[in-house]
């Protein structure tokens, strides 16, 4: 199903940008969405007899269902798909859902059907596939979420380098929440893309027999058009989270600037330079007691905020590129120092390349804590009882995880997030002096002693023992197959490629000779 939608909503492409026909497709995904669950409720309550209510939109809200007029619910839609106006009947229809839903205002496309004057056949081709879409068979596996999902993560690896960055893969997501566990409070993102932070959140939570209800989320995001998709992805999905006012600049504009957050996780854009004027934001409050980060590089900055927004006993997962590991900036290394020493950094974890869709960029997992003493907490029922980790930090080179999928990009498994997480949760609690061992190639605890000896550095690769004490040494077989497998498919497409471009040529009675 999933491949099949995908194959027609390709078929757009001739005619629009790929960073536009992501809104449209996304939008009617919503629409059919909104469509199905309207229709269960409308029959649920004329089975119950209170059929004189089906007009009425409190008895839709109340259930977390958005009211649809007449002429926006998909059965109207589909009826009308062959007509000449459909673009204007989808832009009416969206126009419409917004006015009668407070909780939709700005998330959905605004004129894009009519505006991007649309080819009718692909677009009814199109409504027709997404209508074969059963959103009502088997509500447990999230159908619409999953096609939803699948289609991001499709147009985040065809948008290719420097795009697709509204979009962290599934794996990574739940990595961090498995790690820390956001099974009450609030949960934040400060540049939440299209929101996938929260969804594996709360399906990490559902997982584990723990109640969504006991969690708030909040978040924000700088384009307007990504911010559509994360409210687009958490209204398909039932989640309300407060996104702010408007899309915005988290350093300039927080749009919640006076909350403070359990759980954070964040996936900011690596390595922006020029993300402030060097007269700007000098005083701000969230380098208190630090150097003021540097106008050629925003990976600090990003620290500092995520740690001015933490709970006094919260707890944040960060992916940042690896060269904010050991970065010689002067004022990088005075704040990476002052972390270090204000026992901030509970963790350093470096993941295995190719796991994003949009950089190739070696990055790592920072996991930051406000509370790294001596306690006990509930989660879930259950007392877990942690140690004081002041004075040290756990690291761990993950490099040799993951599972290639797609012939060219890397997933953790579940295999190997349980395997990361077990370690993690062993070493914070008071299983670590019976449990808990450093393992060659794979994690080591260092203490703050040895953290200053080498200068403050965080790149694992400085604590962890390599037992050929040679960390770049390579396994030739495995590189040669994995390089042999891409260098087949690079040579498929280029055929595929001159394929097409002759078959053009021919169509236009010209010959091409090879």
């Amino acid at each position: 199903m999933e491949e099949k939608l995908w194959k027609t909503a390709i078929k757009l492409r001739d005619s629009v940008e790929a960073s536009e026909y992501k809104h449209i497709v996304l939008g009617l995904i919503f629409l059919k969405y909104a469509g199905d669950k309207f229709e269960q409720q409308q029959n649920k309550l004329i089975s119950e007899g209170k059929e004189k209510y089906i007009d009425i939109p409190e008895f839709y809200s109340k259930d977390n269902i958005f009211f649809l007029p007449e002429n926006t619910r998909w059965s109207y839609i589909i009826d009308n798909a062959k007509q000449d106006n459909i673009t204007t009947i989808l832009d009416t229809a969206f126009a419409d859902i917004e006015k009668k839903n407070k909780s939709l205002r700005g998330a959905l496309p605004s004129n894009y059907y009519t505006r991007l004057d649309l080819e009718k056949k692909k677009l009814t081709s199109l409504l027709d596939v997404i209508n074969s879409i059963d959103t009502t068979d088997d509500t447990e596996q999230d159908i619409i979420g999953r096609v939803y999902e699948y289609f991001l993560g499709q147009f985040a690896i065809k948008e290719g380098k420097g795009k697709g960055e509204f979009y962290t893969p599934k794996s990574v997501v739940s990595l961090i929440a498995e790690i820390i566990e956001p099974y009450d409070g609030t949960i934040y993102d400060p540049c939440c893309g299209s929101g996938g932070m929260f969804v594996q959140s709360l399906k990490f939570i559902k997982s584990h027999q723990g109640n969504t209800k006991n969690v708030s989320v909040y978040g924000q995001e700088n384009v307007s058009t990504t911010r559509k998709l994360a409210l687009m992805n958490l209204a398909i999905r039932g989640i309300s989270a407060d996104l702010g006012k408007k899309a915005a600049d988290t350093f300039f504009d927080d749009q919640h600037i006076d909350k403070r957050f359990d759980y954070i996780m964040a996936n900011p854009p690596f390595n922006i330079s020029d993300w402030r004027e060097e007269n700007e934001l000098i005083t701000d409050y969230r380098w208190n007691g630090y150097d003021v980060p540097p106008t050629s590089n925003a990976n600090y900055a990003w620290i500092l905020h995520i740690l001015s927004k933490l709970s006094e006993n919260g707890i944040g997962g960060i992916i940042l590129a690896n060269g904010s590991l050991n970065t010689s900036d002067t004022k990088e290394y005075n704040i990476r120092k002052t972390l270090i020493e204000n026992n901030l950094i509970e963790a350093i974890l470096v993941l295995p390349a190719k796991l994003f869709y949009s950089t190739n960029i070696p990055v790592t997992l920072w996991i930051l804590n406000k509370n790294k003493k001596q306690r006990s907490i509930v989660k879930n029922n259950k007392i877990i009882n942690f140690r004081d980790r002041k004075n040290e930090i756990l690291f761990m080179d993950l490099r040799n995880f993951g599972s290639i999928y797609n012939k060219k990009f890397v997933e953790l498994t579940q295999g190997d997030r349980d395997k990361i997480v077990n370690i993690i949760h062993t070493w914070q609690t008071e299983d670590y002096s019976s449990k808990y061992k450093d393992i060659p190639e794979l994690c080591y605890s260092a203490s703050i002693e040895e953290i200053r000896e080498k200068e403050y550095k965080l790149a694992p690769s400085a604590y962890i023992e390599f037992k050929n004490n040679n960390e770049d040494e390579m396994d030739f077989d495995k590189e040669m197959t994995k390089l042999s497998q891409e260098l087949s498919e690079l040579l498929k497409e280029e055929v595929d490629s001159t394929n097409k471009l002759i078959k053009i040529m021919e169509d236009l009675n010209y010959e091409i000779q090879l």
